[in-house]
């Protein structure tokens, strides 16, 4: 059976300061069990724009900056997204951090939340799912063909340079040309100017993302570091144009 054969129901709702948005296909598209796993997702962004938002004057990550909770204090969540960031911050020798001087988890935040609330979907059984945040997705596909997922061009936004099949993991795009030089070496302050967009293919969009980001802000050194990661896959697209395939 294709994907083209098989009915997609399809869910949009804005979250985090983002659009989300699910595909699924199979057993459970509009039923009971598909509006409640639909929920789910959504409470469990919610919960998470609750506690790492960095624009909330109520986020537990605002507490902490302020100075009116410790660390030691947080929910055990903040925790478990520094360790991901801590780990990122040793790979790359510094030049990512969720430390730019004050607490920023946002490079971790994204792709861990929507991984963690992808549970909800993967519980419903003989469907498939493509949970998209902000354009970074993951993805499950068992009844039909694997989804598809276009990487766009940052130099032109209406071309598409390469598709990806997803069966069973998450992509994620690093760059700036949807949000300008937010993105920058934590070492230096400085966005990098050689490399204009990192997508990586990973089995968790927890991954996914952490790498993207990573790999973008080491600037000329993406591709090499990112093809020493273990299980990534991807596509650096450089300043001037050109490109650079990373295979797994």
């Amino acid at each position: 059976m294709t994907a083209a054969l098989v009915p997609v129901a399809r869910r949009v709702e804005h979250v985090m300061g983002m659009p989300i948005s699910l595909a699924l296909r199979g057993r459970h598209t509009d039923d009971g069990e598909a509006d409640a796993a639909w929920a789910a997702v959504l409470a469990s962004l919610r919960e998470t724009d609750r506690v790492f938002s960095t624009y909330r004057p109520d986020s537990v990550v605002t507490a902490i900056r302020r100075g009116e909770l410790a660390l030691t204090d947080a929910p055990d969540e903040v925790g478990e997204v520094l360790a991901i960031g801590a780990r990122a911050e040793r790979a790359t020798d510094r030049a990512f951090s969720v430390w730019r001087p004050e607490l920023d988890p946002s490079g971790v935040v994204k792709g861990w939340a929507v991984e963690r609330a992808a549970g909800a979907l993967r519980a419903l059984p003989d469907t498939d799912f493509c949970l998209s945040a902000g354009g970074d997705m993951v993805c499950r596909a068992t009844q039909g063909e694997p989804w598809r997922v276009g990487i766009e061009d940052p130099h032109d936004p209406t071309r598409v340079l390469a598709v990806v099949p997803v069966r069973d993991g998450a992509v994620a795009t690093s760059g700036t040309a949807h949000r300008g030089a937010h993105l920058v070496d934590a070492r230096t302050g400085a966005a990098p100017d050689v490399v204009a967009q990192v997508t990586v293919v990973a089995r968790s969009l927890t991954d996914a993302d952490v790498d993207a980001t990573a790999a973008y802000v080491l600037g000329a050194k993406a591709a090499d570091w990112l093809g020493h990661r273990v299980g990534r896959s991807g596509l650096v697209v450089w300043a001037d144009g050109t490109t650079t395939t990373v295979t797994a």
